[in-house]
């Protein structure tokens, strides 16, 4: 999938395809920047003085949750248009681009902290164990590793999927999978639960959505692994 088709039009895409569930993409892409950012916090050390990358950043819209919440913050992409859109948008953070099948653009261990959010359900499933493994390879011993990907096992997730043009390609996959990715990679994995139960926020539902990360319903879920080849 050429994700420059999308440069101009990738939000109204999203929000289309999410319109049955009540809520709005900024609900879903703000709730993952927090958890992020705290997750960061829990694992690693005061998010503030962190280098982080986002893998896959697309049109940088996690990225515009996350001004002033880590040390730096870099992003790429395959999508040259995608990471000029980002640049637009966050001036503030550093964005490169790469070609299919090279490396990340970026010197082993240049980043504390190293992400992907719904990207891999976009690698094909014969490239991913070496995804995920140019991942580990940026991020510092020590650091962290996450992949936060759609939950096939809800119903409305799969329904939302289905209704977004650029994820015509998509091959989603589960957590169990997600997981052995990490683990293959020579990742200790920390953290794995399902996320995202509501489809708004609020105080007493953020409250409980901690308490289930457990059950397989969240309409998408995250792993986090540790490189800990200190």
């Amino acid at each position: 999938m050429s994700f420059d088709h999308y440069t101009d039009s990738y939000r109204d895409a999203v929000e289309e395809s999410i319109a049955f569930a009540g809520g709005d993409a900024a609900r879903y892409v703000g709730a993952k920047a927090r958890m992020l950012v705290e997750l960061a916090g829990r694992r690693i050390g005061a998010p503030d003085g962190l280098h982080a990358l986002d893998v896959g950043c697309g049109p940088g819209e996690t990225d515009a949750f996350l001004e002033g919440r880590f040390g730096s913050l870099s992003g790429v992409d395959l999508s040259s248009g995608m990471v000029a859109r980002a640049a637009s948008r966050n001036p503030w953070a550093s964005y490169s681009s790469y070609g299919p099948g090279e490396p990340l653009p970026y010197e082993e261990a240049s980043f504390d902290l190293s992400f992907a959010i719904c990207v891999l359900h976009h690698v094909p499933p014969v490239e991913r164990a070496a995804f995920v493994e140019e991942m580990r390879r940026v991020t510092r011993p020590g650091g962290l590793v996450a992949i936060f990907e759609h939950n096939p096992l809800n119903p409305l997730t799969r329904k939302a999927v289905r209704g977004c043009p650029f994820d015509e390609d998509a091959v989603l996959l589960s957590r169990g999978e997600a997981r052995r990715r990490l683990a293959d990679a020579g990742l200790a994995e920390v953290e794995a639960p399902y996320i995202v139960f509501f489809p708004r926020e609020g105080d007493l539902r953020s409250r409980l959505e901690r308490r289930l990360g457990w059950l397989p319903l969240g309409a998408q879920y995250y792993v986090a692994g540790s490189r800990d080849d200190a």
